[in-house]
């Protein structure tokens, strides 16, 4: 059990407003009313939390239907509609590439909090998600491969950013109820999570891979519709920038990124940055955002010393997130392989895309999030605290890996078997993703709300793009040893996070 909050003596509270209890100060801009100004609920939560979940579902869908059938494209033959780029290569790509979306999340989180805010920023990050993908469908080659990539990625950063931030604003920083709305939250993502792989996987099967990007292009516009539509039902706290930027200084940061643009171009065109270290170069980079990102925090005046502790707090949790992201994001890179090589995916004489493996997570999430939701709803402040489901969670993604290992001489593995090793990693997931989501917007000092989520994003960075670079060590003949040995490290680190869950949370002041 934590303690609650201790008063700081040098902040001044707020004036009081009709309404309040004798005696007790109320924040007019942290009341119910005014992170929901509509009045109207959704499955018990704030209403626009039902706009967000909608919108969140056309864009995932269009994500992860892209995603289903990247590798496969990248390392398919020129005759089989692919580009032929070697396996290894490909998969290091496909884990590079994510970890970029999580690691352009510092962009958008800068964007947001000091140019555009979060509502705008989301906009403009959609837009350009949906011509990355119109550009896959349409550019032939490595060149809309390319281009393609960069704009999903820098679009997907910007709306990661943001769009968690718009859900965590549509509650009081004490509503127990922002665990259950951002389960309710991770199933809308979960439901285009699963629609996307089935539909573009068959299309691709039938018609090809660009008739696939075409319509993850069509999803995402769908999206941009709905949230043109609904976007005035936010509260208005998410239409102000939180930190803005003086004029004075633009110039100098309008440089500094003209300047980094050039430097990547720079060593991609003598060969420094390459296709074979691009997964190890995004992993660095992910570690040193997090690392700027901490200093920045914590070094920052605006920050009392509740929230300093509370950012402290973030650094274990930050570890044990890139931990079983490592091992979970290898859904789209060793585990599309192995569906491709190692599974029995015919059923009735009829093959199975390659890519509807990648529906099995997003099918349990959409049984099983409903389900936790309620969990955690019932049992309000007796839940366990958000360091031991993290340590819980951990421990179910190793265990995961655990499972591929009784299947090792088998030929043909059947499809079921891959099912049930998605099952215990989804649940692994339900204690930790969604939960990670709320305490990031609940751990976040109110000057800077973003930053704190591009660092659980940054988190996820770092887990994906290692996904890429350990897929390099895999083989059909090494799986005991790389199953093995990343599914008993993982289960440590999860050990180590329980051990240490008593004093994570005393650090973070009040929050549970």
């Amino acid at each position: 059990m934590n303690s609650p909050t201790p008063p700081d003596p040098s902040v001044q509270p707020p004036e009081r407003t009709p309404g309040d209890a004798a005696g007790v100060a109320v924040d007019p801009a942290d009341t119910p009313e005014a992170h929901n100004p509509s009045g109207r609920t959704f499955m018990g939560q704030p209403g626009p939390l039902a706009n967000l979940f909608s919108v969140e579902l056309w864009e995932r869908f269009s994500f992860y239907g892209m995603q289903g059938i990247l590798a496969i494209y990248m390392y398919f033959a020129a005759t089989d509609g692919g580009l032929g780029i070697d396996e290894g290569t490909a998969l290091g790509i496909v884990g590079a590439y994510g970890g970029s979306v999580y690691l352009f999340s510092i962009l958008g989180a800068l964007v947001s909090d000091r140019l555009l805010g979060p509502e705008k920023t989301l906009f403009g990050s959609a837009v350009m998600i949906m011509f990355g993908h119109i550009a896959l469908a349409l550019v032939p080659g490595v060149v809309g491969l390319g281009l393609g990539l960069l704009l999903v990625g820098v679009g997907s950063g910007g709306l990661k950013s943001t769009a968690a931030t718009l859900v965590g604003a549509l509650y009081t920083r004490d509503d127990p109820r922002r665990d259950a709305g951002f389960s309710i939250y991770y199933m809308g993502i979960n439901i285009g999570g699963l629609l996307g792989p089935l539909v573009t996987g068959i299309a691709q099967q039938q018609w090809g891979f660009h008739l696939g990007f075409g319509l993850a292009a069509v999803g995402m516009a769908i999206g941009l519709l709905q949230y043109v539509l609904t976007r005035k039902g936010l509260p208005a706290s998410v239409h102000t920038v939180p930190d803005p930027l003086p004029r004075a200084q633009r110039p100098l940061w309008a440089l500094i990124a003209v300047g980094a643009v050039v430097l990547v171009a720079v060593l991609a065109a003598t060969g420094v940055l390459n296709a074979q270290n691009l997964a190890t170069v995004v992993a660095a980079l992910a570690v040193v955002g997090a690392v700027v990102i901490f200093a920045i925090l914590l070094a920052s005046k605006k920050l009392d010393s509740d929230e300093r502790s509370r950012v402290v707090s973030f650094i274990p949790l930050f570890i044990g997130t890139a931990a079983f992201f490592a091992l979970f994001q290898q859904q789209f890179t060793v585990i599309t392989l192995y569906s491709d090589t190692r599974l029995n995916r015919e059923i009735l004489g009829w093959e199975m895309p390659i890519s509807w493996v990648q529906s099995f997570n997003p099918f349990f999430i959409i049984v099983l999030a409903p389900v936790m939701a309620a969990l955690w709803t019932k049992l309000g402040t007796r839940q366990p605290i958000t360091p031991r489901k993290f340590g819980v969670g951990i421990i179910l993604m190793g265990s995961a890996f655990l499972l591929f290992l009784p299947m090792a001489a088998v030929v043909s593995v059947p499809v079921l078997w891959i099912a049930m090793i998605m099952l215990v990693a989804t649940v692994g997931e339900l204690w930790l993703s969604p939960v990670g989501l709320s305490l990031a917007t609940k751990l976040a000092p109110r000057s800077y709300p973003v930053m704190m989520m591009a660092l659980y994003n940054l988190s996820v960075a770092l887990g994906t793009a290692l996904s890429g670079a350990l897929a390099g060590f895999y083989s059909a003949e090494n799986e005991v040893g790389y199953f093995g040995v990343l599914g008993a490290v993982t289960i440590a680190i999860g050990v180590l996070m329980l051990l240490v869950a008593k004093p994570v949370g005393r650090a973070m002041r009040g929050v549970r």
